[in-house]
């Protein structure tokens, strides 16, 4: 464990164990970026195998958990396993490092951040330099704004050569350095927790079917995804070739309470409030009220929002793969989303986690999700 960290306590009614939160702890700091998630995966499966029967992985990556395989009804459960990175673009004769976004990151918080550069000869450490306030304010113009065009690296090279050297070339991938750790009030924080963090629950649902001997009637099919953050790619190839009947995604949303969020655009949602449940097109409006009336009987606290056209997330991958999947959306709040800091409460993740849990014992094979019925 890292110098300064603390393990994780667990507490006595928590369905969260220490092995799973030592498990959330690596899985968060582990570096997993879009179109690089190997290690990220191999990690999810090295923890999800004991819980399941059968593994499987597709070209691109996506990971695949499947508990009680060769049934004709499928059912899937998913989260994206990716994370917002940059991709080193230029470099300078003088050594310093241009940059492209991969996924939605965020060019307002980069100065001065700690990255880490995966050139081919293993991690290279870097820092986005940014010019002193006394030297920005200035200048004849208005005092610059971070923008993609002029945010840079700097690894210490001090030619192109030097960078070379470093094994460090156009195309590798850069991440941030911020991991995992704890706030006051249940609060965690770390980067990628949108969403590791639904992969971490999702595991944790196989875990408790196991532990729990539950049987179900129908094959369960437990998926982290790759590539949602440009454009829920790897939802997209894995929807096909299940070919599930029903699908219950979940993904982060935000924490509406904080400063600088319009509510009556983004909704009402806080952290600590419980999961939030989505209407929306491609959400099935009986699966939805088969998560209600669960979350109602198992006195699970859930929050409400709306979505106009797509959920953006891979609820719409599965809602219109083949001849339409009867899908749901189950997402955490989150605070600060596509940042260092992404924020979020331990009780709404223990509460997500039994919402899917309870509801896949509901649901069977002879659920009706017809549209008229």
């Amino acid at each position: 464990m890292a110098k300064g960290t603390k393990k994780i306590e667990t507490k006595s009614t928590s369905i969260l164990t220490s092995k799973s939160l030592d498990f959330l702890r690596n899985y968060i700091n582990n570096p997993s970026p879009v179109g690089f998630e190997t290690a990220g995966q191999k990690l999810w499966l090295n923890y999800i195998s004991p819980f399941v029967d059968e593994i499987m992985t597709d070209p691109y990556g996506t990971a695949v958990g499947i508990i009680n395989p060769n049934q004709p009804f499928k059912v899937v459960i998913e989260a994206h396993a990716d994370e917002i990175s940059w991709f080193v673009n230029y470099i300078t004769n003088e050594g310093l490092i241009y940059l492209k976004r991969n996924g939605g990151v965020d060019h307002q918080i980069a100065p001065s951040q700690r990255v880490i550069i995966h050139g081919k000869k293993g991690p290279v450490k870097a820092v986005f330099g940014w010019p002193a306030i006394h030297t920005r304010i200035n200048t004849p113009d208005k005092e610059p704004a971070p923008k993609v065009e002029n945010v840079f690296l700097d690894c210490g090279a001090r030619s192109k050569k030097d960078i070379e050297d470093l094994g460090i070339h156009v195309g590798c991938v850069v991440t941030y350095v911020d991991g995992f750790d704890e706030l006051a009030n249940d609060f965690f924080i770390g980067r990628a927790f949108d969403n590791r963090i639904g992969g971490f629950m999702i595991a944790e649902v196989a875990r408790l079917l196991k532990e729990n001997k539950t049987k179900l009637p129908y094959s369960l099919y437990v998926v982290n995804a790759v590539q949602e953050e440009i454009g829920l790619r790897g939802a997209e190839m894995i929807a096909r070739r299940i070919k599930p009947n029903a699908a219950i995604i979940t993904d982060v949303t935000h924490d509406t309470t904080t400063p600088m969020i319009n509510k009556v655009i983004e909704g009402d949602t806080t952290c600590g409030k419980g999961p939030s449940l989505s209407f929306g097109p491609a959400v099935h409006n009986k699966l939805l009220n088969l998560v209600q009336d669960v979350a109602a009987k198992n006195g699970i606290p859930v929050q409400l929002r709306a979505v106009s056209r797509s959920t953006g997330t891979d609820t719409d991958s599965f809602a219109y793969a083949n001849d339409g999947c009867p899908s749901v959306l189950i997402s955490i709040p989150l605070r600060y989303m596509h940042t260092t800091v992404e924020m979020l409460h331990r009780a709404d993740i223990e509460q997500t986690i039994q919402l899917m849990f309870k509801t896949l014992q509901t649901l069977t094979p002879k659920t009706s999700l017809s549209y008229f019925d």
